[in-house]
Order: C-alpha cells, then sequence, then structure tokens
C-alpha cells in the first residue's frame, strides 16, 4: 500500500508501472528531432474533424486507443480515466471520455497534467484499481485561440514565446506492470515568481519545479546525480536556465543529466518555435513516445520526470494577475525492486 514520506512524497509499495503507452502527433511534431517515437502522425492538424477542439479530442481517443491496443485491452477493461488538457472546462477530454463508460477523473494542471495522471494513477493502482488510463492533450491552434489571438491576427511571438505542442500522451498504469515501474510521486505546491507575461511561461513555471524537485530530493535523501535523467515538462530554453539557479540556491546542482521536453520535441533552430515547446502533449508525448521505451529496455534505470504548468486562465491574464505555476513529479525506474 503506498505510504506517504517526508512533507510530500508518496512511495508506491506495489509493482505498479507502464504497461504499455502512446503518443501522437502532428506535421510539426513529425518533423522533429524525435518524429519517429510518435506512435501516430497525421499532418492534418484537424485530424479529419470540423474544428482545433474537435481534433484535440480524436487525438486523445486515438492514444488511448494505440496504448490499449498494444496490449490486447479495450476501455472496458479500464478502472479509472485520469485526463486533462488546457481547453476551459477540459471540453477535449472530457468530450473524448464520454460514451466510454468508464469513471472520470477530469484533471486541470495545465501542462503538470500528465505527471499529475500518472502520479494519481499509480495512488489508485497500489491501492484498489487494476488499470488506470492517465491521459493529457494540447493543441496549438485551440490554445492560440483561447489564451492568446487567433491565428488570422498574426502577432509577433517574443523570444520567450513557446510553441504549444500538437500532441497528446497516453498511459496505461496497472498492477504487476512495468517496466518502467513507478516508485514515489510528489505532488507539487502551488508557486508564484511574479511573472505576469504570458509570453514567458518558462519563467512562471520553473519555481514550481524546483520547489518539487527539491522538496522531493529532501523526502528521499537522494540527490541529482542518482538518477540518469531529470526531465522537466515544458520550461524551455528561458525556464530551463532558470530552473538551474533555483536549484542551485536550494543546494542542488543539475548536471549534464538535467533536460527539459520543450527542448526536445522541436529543433529550435530549425522550426520556430521560439523558447521550445509547451502545452499538456508536450511532455504526455515525450514521456510516452520516447521516455518510457528508454526505461523499458534498461537504457535508463531511474528517471525523474516533472511535469510543470502555468495555471492562467484568460481571465486572469485579463485582470492583471500574476502566473502562478505548479509541477508534479514521478520517479520511474527500469528495475522492479526498491530505490529508496
Amino acid at each position: 500500500m503506498a505510504h506517504k514520506i517526508g512533507k510530500q512524497t508518496i512511495i508506491i509499495d506495489s509493482p505498479v508501472g507502464v504497461f504499455s503507452a502512446a503518443a501522437v502527433g502532428s506535421k510539426k511534431e513529425g518533423e522533429g528531432p524525435l518524429g519517429k517515437s510518435f506512435d501516430i502522425i497525421n499532418e492534418d492538424s484537424r485530424f479529419g474533424e470540423k474544428t482545433w477542439e474537435k481534433a484535440e479530442s480524436k487525438m486523445q481517443e486515438l492514444a488511448s486507443w494505440k496504448a490499449l491496443h498494444k496490449v490486447g485491452l479495450e476501455m472496458k477493461d479500464i478502472d479509472f480515466i485520469f485526463a486533462g488538457d488546457l481547453l476551459n472546462q477540459c471540453i477535449a477530454s472530457a468530450f473524448s471520455a464520454r460514451g466510454s463508460k468508464v469513471p472520470y477523473i477530469g484533471l486541470y494542471g495545465a501542462c503538470s497534467t500528465f505527471a499529475e495522471g500518472c502520479g494519481l494513477s499509480a495512488v489508485f493502482a497500489d491501492s484498489f484499481a487494476k488499470n488506470c488510463l492517465a491521459i493529457a492533450s494540447s493543441h496549438f491552434c485551440s490554445a492560440e485561440r483561447q489564451y492568446r489571438f487567433p491565428l488570422e491576427y498574426g502577432g509577433q511571438r517574443p523570444p520567450s514565446a513557446q510553441w504549444t505542442a500538437t500532441a497528446a500522451g497516453a498511459a496505461l498504469i496497472s498492477r504487476e506492470a512495468g517496466p518502467p515501474y513507478i516508485k514515489a510521486v510528489t505532488f507539487g505546491t502551488v508557486e508564484d515568481l511574479g511573472i505576469n507575461d504570458q509570453n514567458n511561461m518558462g519563467a512562471a513555471m520553473a519555481p514550481s519545479a524546483a520547489a518539487t524537485l527539491s522538496q522531493f530530493f529532501k523526502d528521499t535523501y537522494t540527490d541529482a546525480e542518482d538518477y540518469d535523467l531529470i526531465l522537466t515538462g515544458d520550461l524551455g530554453a528561458v525556464g530551463s536556465v532558470l530552473m538551474r539557479d533555483l536549484m542551485a540556491r536550494e543546494g542542488f546542482s543539475l548536471g549534464e543529466n538535467y533536460n527539459d521536453c520543450g527542448l526536445m520535441l522541436y529543433d529550435r533552430e530549425k522550426q520556430q518555435v521560439e523558447s521550445g515547446a509547451s502545452g499538456c502533449g508536450c511532455s504526455a508525448a515525450v514521456i510516452s513516445g520516447h521516455i518510457f521505451p528508454k526505461i523499458a529496455s534498461g537504457e535508463l534505470k531511474n528517471v525523474l520526470a516533472i511535469s510543470t504548468g502555468a495555471l492562467m486562465s484568460p481571465t486572469s491574464v485579463q485582470q492583471g494577475e500574476t502566473i502562478p505555476g505548479v509541477a508534479h513529479l514521478v520517479c520511474y525506474s527500469s528495475e522492479k525492486g526498491g530505490i529508496f
């Protein structure tokens, strides 16, 4: 049974892991460095649907179907769905789940949603569920329309801006599954550095990522060098630099084993993405399609994946509010035995 250690970290005692996962993307994602790690790439960013929002629901459906199909399961075999996206009322997730007849737990952690879903799935699977499905998605066009400007506006993007990934990731987390095995989860606190520029999400989210990671180290008495890879969600170029600085202030040095999904998904020199990628689908797709296979094969032994989210809304931005952030951490391992 899962139990808490330290201030915020939950240790997963039973063998709980990722049974299967899938990543879905569109044309820009397929052209990036990780294009071959996607299970499905559809160059039509509408995915055959009439609206961007319906396309996002379609991505979730495809990612879920692919993850289940890989291991010969159907939606009826799932006990709980944990899903979220960036849209108001999480409509991409809710509309994707309708008709599934599976208990649905909608999540809004912004871009931290995938780690939030995987973490909750692990806790549920360690307690009373057998199979849980964690899903997260984002779509460049739907996010731009909701948070910034209509695409037709053609606004200029500053160097600190990030490109919302048109992508989705789904992870089937089950008891007696793995590798990757889920060893621990640290759910983060809401942090606010006072950033109010919606084109600087990396700086807004970095404090929460640093707070969660440093607390995990304190709770588990481990350090950065104990892990093959420490991966933040989508801090991008600006936020990643700030992340290193904030961790150093906490007494933890991040070395070459630190990377960021927002820097991995696209080629910043060849693709016009400014500071890098963002969106719920960024870390969901990178981790599902690229990182999980490396852990399963043993190429990576112990990995910390920290998805980061900016908790803003169009209303809060219009009212001049600052942008708080939250980050959730999941510790994955290629080995079944404990590491703490």
